[in-house]
């Protein structure tokens, strides 16, 4: 009696310790670092949901366009050590890359079942958040009915020439992803008909914004994010186009860095931080940082926005294995358009 005793006291003293110390429910402990094209404004929102999620982890995030960070990544597996534990771009063909190449560590979410959107099945990554490729105008100085709809005629109407902007597709992830899917919506000639519509290419989000404000672009091709935030943060009356032949919907993915190759080695706290950005609690902070969930049915949009299920009804595909093959060549015909 008194040895089964003994064995219950020690199994009663031994639970609280297993669960402290393993399982995907434990709070994760020391450091990491995750590299992310996410704009700061939605950086600060998920930081602050993190630091109070888990206060025992020293979290830090570097921004980046998908390009930069591409680059720094290239910079950094030459020194045989990345900068970061978790990766979060801004479409998925790095991913597809950083997967042949063994960068990254397999997981298996448990909140794999509730995404809905596309992810890798074998673990690698997996969608985060949604961004949107739509126009923008301003209803102050121009009627919607008077300028371009579709993206289709925001690359032909000749009265709109020197008038558009976009991003530079070299640097931004999203807008190579836009320019893959219209290359394949219209071929090639859409990106011609881009060179010979003079769209100017900005670098960020804000000189195209507040040019548009202005009156010197009449229309922008932008993330909805940018547009939704400015409404929301700065009381602006600029507006969002879902276009008429369709939105790109672009789903940015997360992805965890192998033990061999991240900076910090914390691959059980990552796995945990990975469940919780695609948990109810972390597309909550996705939400309030103007993108759309990528979680079945999840109750909220973003500030203005309408339902994700809406654009996503009329959105034009992204074959993503074949953007990750053509991008040099889209580049190229991008460039020699101008």
């Amino acid at each position: 009696m008194k040895r089964i005793i003994c064995l219950f006291l020690v199994i009663t003293m031994a639970i609280p310790l297993l669960f402290a110390g393993g399982g995907k429910d434990r709070k994760p402990s020391g450091n990491l670092t995750i590299y992310t094209s996410m704009y700061q404004e939605g950086i600060d929102i998920v930081k602050k949901e993190l630091k109070k999620e888990f206060p025992r982890c020293s979290i830090e995030f570097v921004y980046g366009g998908t390009g930069r960070l591409e680059h720094r990544i290239a910079t950094e597996r030459a020194s045989g050590r990345l900068g970061c534990d978790i990766l979060m771009v801004a479409e998925p063909t790095y991913s597809l890359e950083l997967k042949k190449s063994g960068l990254l560590h397999q997981y298996i979410s448990r909140e794999a079942v509730n995404l809905a959107f596309d992810y890798d099945t074998e673990g690698y990554w997996y969608p985060v958040r949604i961004n949107n490729m739509v126009l923008a105008f301003n209803p102050a100085r121009n009627a919607k009915n008077s300028i371009p709809n579709s993206f289709q005629d925001f690359a032909n109407d000749s009265r709109f020439r020197g008038a558009v902007s976009m991003r530079n597709p070299s640097i931004s992830g999203t807008t190579m992803a836009a320019l893959s899917a219209l290359k394949d919506k219209y071929g090639y000639q859409y990106i011609d008909a881009l060179g010979r519509q003079n769209v100017h290419i900005e670098y960020g989000s804000e000189g195209s914004l507040s040019k548009l404000e202005s009156g010197e672009y009449r229309v922008i091709m932008t993330l909805e994010e940018s547009i939704l935030q400015t409404r929301e943060k700065d009381g602006s009356k600029l507006e969002v186009i879902y276009p008429e032949d369709g939105t790109v919907m672009i789903p940015s993915p997360i992805m965890i860095i192998s033990s061999r190759w991240s900076a910090n080695r914390n691959t059980k706290a990552a796995e945990v931080i990975t469940d919780w950005f695609l948990s109810e609690k972390g597309q909550n902070a996705i939400v309030s940082g103007w993108m759309h969930s990528v979680r079945i049915d999840f109750p909220r949009i973003p500030h203005d926005s309408i339902p994700t299920q809406t654009i996503r009804n009329n959105s034009i595909p992204v074959n993503w294995e074949s953007t990750s093959g053509q991008r040099e060549e889209l580049l190229d015909r991008f460039e020699r358009s101008r």
